[in-house]
């Protein structure tokens, strides 16, 4: 279904048929061809042709040898300019090709890559650049997705050989977010983020699976969050335009005193010649001539081989970068590499430091390290005599998990109070780890009897449930329909009736299960301040020593939960549960309608506990930044963490620090919201001529921002507003925010401070970050 909006024709709702190409193309969807490069066979000569005439020299040359072709004011050959004009050309050509080549070569490794598709009862290989829009694809273990998809199934028998409708969202970039409807015969299905595959993605723990292709190539999420590849002049090229300008201007003042000086011995000697040089009588117009002949011969004043110099210089300086030992890195054998020619030159000039957090400062190795349940405190070590907390080593003994026969080898805990609780039955210690086992979305594989792997969307499930199974409660396997755990030895199997997902938003995970012996349960884990508005009020107590063991936790720099459980009834939740299903297959207001049944069945919950993770920083990080700040650089984080973490985060490895004059904090829900909190925290910066200016601040300080609030913060109206404070912080951490708002704090920097930046990340998501390009989505 299409309107024509604006001029333009904007796709609000896609249609797709299962297999059915005839149908899809009349659509006239994107295909699965993807460019990633700036140039092609066809357009290499002339875009780049017209980014290096972008030089002033080159520009210059090219003048001149028009000039040349001139008879009246040639003096040299046309040969003499043609020869270095077209050196510097080739060479510089020939560079930005390798470059571009060396850039996307892992993309063409894909583009050859074949797909298996189903097309009319049986499978076909094809590459993966031909495959369209309703195309049903097999994928197995370890491959890499190719294409936003519907996961129709995967690893049961075959039976795919009817025709489904699919009514979906057009193309976005939201990544977190999917809302379409499945129609088989005369039954609709609602789909959701959690039934779609996005490129970019690689599929773990299954043998194989079948999806339906819903957005193909620049359709995808993954390519709407990444703009197109643009020209980047370094600063040095910047420098060597202004540098060519004077110079010409000194070569236009120098001619054009020849020039008058000429006209002057025209006007009162030339006519004594008349006999050996030739001239024109009107002795303004010969001045005229003898200017561009001067532009002609002093043309070597303007020195074009200096930027074959520099090309020279800037490869010889990258091979420098991949051969430097001090940069290779021994563990897994991988060397620097320069993928620019041009890296190195801008690398001492660097203001702004953007990072991402997993993965970059962060190991993305996630260790269960302390918890609290029902009051009570545990993973500290107690020494028996001094009553003292002793700090863990490696020569402690760690707790035994021998009476556990699945238990992991590689978990380790010190504080054996926990296990005796475990031992003892202590009903609320059972509560809290039969929680962690329920409430989250892994995946479990058992390759042999007792080996089980966990395959997990994120590090901190995959530590919580691991947590879990060495104390007990085993999370054995899983269906869309039940989740399967052994309890103390003994397997049960809860009946799974609804998963009430994780968002930006929410904050909070909820799955609702029955038990085998009919109880029903709704188990909820999330941040604490979003926990503790749901809570029952005789929880109020236990709330206070929870939320002390919270901060001790958090002021170790670890990553905290909070779980709580409701008991429900059944004849609530089955009405419930009827409203639910009408409000999930209906396109419209379907999220607000979803948000409502989530709020008012995760009320009046009771509190279990809290659990405290650790992100291990990657080596080195602490001192780097303490050497990066000491150069007067800045470091941004940008994360899609909450902002929890990203705060912990930030004080373990010294971006944020207690000795700070102030940590501001914008998490507002509106623009008038925003920017009050923006004007109440102003430091004064002060903008001229468009560029934000550096202020002296006394004091050091730190901002984090949420994503909801950096929406708002990066509106045309507001984005300064936010930058002047930015820029008044030594730290700045923006969590929860998407890939395009990634790319665009960049882009405001780059903008309005004219730094050079340096934006480091380590996923797809990092892409349009790293590029410093965004587009104008239609979806925010």
């Amino acid at each position: 279904i299409y309107n024509f909006s604006l001029y333009f024709l904007l796709e609000v709702e896609r249609k797709i048929r299962a297999n059915d190409r005839e149908y899809n193309s009349s659509f006239k969807y994107a295909t699965n061809s993807i460019k990633t490069s700036k140039y092609n066979p066809f357009t290499f000569l002339p875009l780049n042709l017209f980014e290096q005439f972008q030089r002033i020299a080159n520009a210059y040359f090219l003048f001149l040898l028009i000039l040349q072709v001139i008879p009246a004011i040639s003096s040299l050959s046309w040969f003499t300019t043609v020869v270095p004009l077209v050196l510097v050309l080739t060479v510089t050509a020939a560079k930005d090709a390798i470059d571009d080549i060396v850039s996307t070569h892992i993309t063409c490794d894909y583009i050859q890559q074949t797909e298996d598709l189903f097309i009319l009862c049986s499978l076909i290989s094809e590459k993966w650049m031909n495959v369209q829009v309703g195309d049903i694809i097999k994928l197995e273990n370890n491959q890499f997705v190719t294409a936003d998809l519907l996961l129709l199934s995967s690893s049961e028998p075959l039976n795919l050989v009817y025709i489904e409708t699919v009514c979906c969202e057009p193309p976005n970039n939201r990544l977190d977010r999917f809302m379409g409807t499945l129609t088989f015969g005369t039954q609709k299905y609602s789909l959701d983020n959690e039934r779609v595959l996005l490129r970019g993605c690689t599929l773990r723990n299954t043998d194989w699976c079948f999806g339906l292709v819903l957005f193909a190539g620049p359709e995808t999420k993954l390519m709407q969050n990444c703009g197109k590849s643009t020209f980047k002049r370094t600063s040095i090229d910047r420098l060597m335009n202004v540098l060519v300008l004077f110079i010409f201007g000194l070569l236009a003042l120098m001619c054009i005193i020849l020039a008058v000086g000429n006209g002057i011995w025209e006007n009162h000697a030339g006519s004594k010649f008349n006999a050996f040089l030739p001239r024109e009588e009107n002795t303004a117009f010969s001045a005229f001539l003898t200017f561009w002949s001067y532009i002609i011969i002093l043309n070597t004043v303007v020195p074009i081989s200096l930027y074959v110099s520099m090309e020279v210089i800037r490869l010889g300086n990258s091979y420098y970068i991949n051969w430097d030992r001090n940069m290779y890195h021994a563990r897994t054998d991988t060397p620097a590499e320069a993928r620019t020619t041009t890296l190195n030159e801008e690398l001492g000039q660097i203001k702004y430091i953007f990072s991402d957090k997993t993965g970059t400062l962060t190991q993305n190795i996630m260790t269960f390290n302390k918890c609290s349940i029902n009051g009570k405190s545990y993973g500290d070590v107690i020494d028996h005599y001094s009553g003292q907390r002793l700090e863990i080593t490696e020569e402690m003994t760690p707790v035994d998990f021998s009476f556990n026969r699945l238990a992991d080898p590689k978990f380790f805990f010190y504080d054996h109070t926990l296990v005796e609780a475990i031992k003892l039955g202590l009903p609320d210690v059972h509560a809290f780890f039969r929680l962690l086992a329920l409430c989250h979305t892994v995946m479990a594989e058992e390759k042999k009897e007792g080996d089980l792997v966990y395959q997990a969307q994120s590090p901190d499930e995959g530590a919580l449930v691991t947590a879990a199974r060495n104390f007990g409660f085993v999370f054995r396997s899983r269906s869309p329909e039940t989740v399967t755990i052994e309890e103390m030895g003994i397997q049960r199997s809860y009946e799974l009736l609804a998963i009430l997902d994780f968002n930006n938003v929410r904050k909070r995970m909820s799955v609702i299960v029955r038990n085998p012996e009919g109880k029903l349960s709704l188990y909820c884990k999330g941040a604490d301040t979003i926990i503790y508005e749901r809570l029952h009020p005789s929880c109020s107590e236990l709330m206070k020593v929870t939320t002390e063991h919270l901060n001790e936790f958090a002021g170790e720099g670890l990553r905290t939960l909070v779980l709580a459980y409701k008991d429900l009834d059944e004849e609530y939740f089955s009405e419930w549960k009827q409203r639910h299903h009408e409000s999930s297959v209906a396109l419209e207001d379907r999220e607000e309608n979803l948000e409502k049944l989530y709020e008012e069945i995760e009320r009046d919950m009771m509190l279990i506990g809290a659990t405290a993770i650790e992100d291990k920083l990657q080596d080195g990080v602490s001192q780097t930044i303490e050497q990066l700040t000491k150069a007067e650089i800045k470091i941004w984080v940008l994360t899609g963490d909450k902002q929890e973490t990203a705060e912990n985060i930030g004080y373990s490895c010294n971006l944020l620090r207690e000795e700070m004059n102030d940590v501001f904090f914008i998490a507002a829900n509106s623009p008038e919201e925003v920017r009050q909190e923006l004007r109440r925290q102003n430091l004064g910066g002060r903008t001229q001529n468009g560029l934000v200016q550096d202020e002296n601040v006394n004091g050091d300080y730190g901002l984090v921002i949420n994503g909801h609030s950096l929406a708002f913060a990066l509106e045309s109206n507001m984005e300064l507003e936010f930058l002047r404070t930015a820029c008044m912080c030594k730290t700045v951490i923006c969590c929860r925010v998407t890939p395009l708002q990634k790319a665009q704090v960049v882009e405001l920097v780059k903008k309005y401070k004219k730094a050079v930046t340096l934006a480091i990340g380590d996923g797809a998501n990092d892409v349009s970050m790293i590029k410093g390009e965004f587009i104008n989505p239609f979806y925010l």
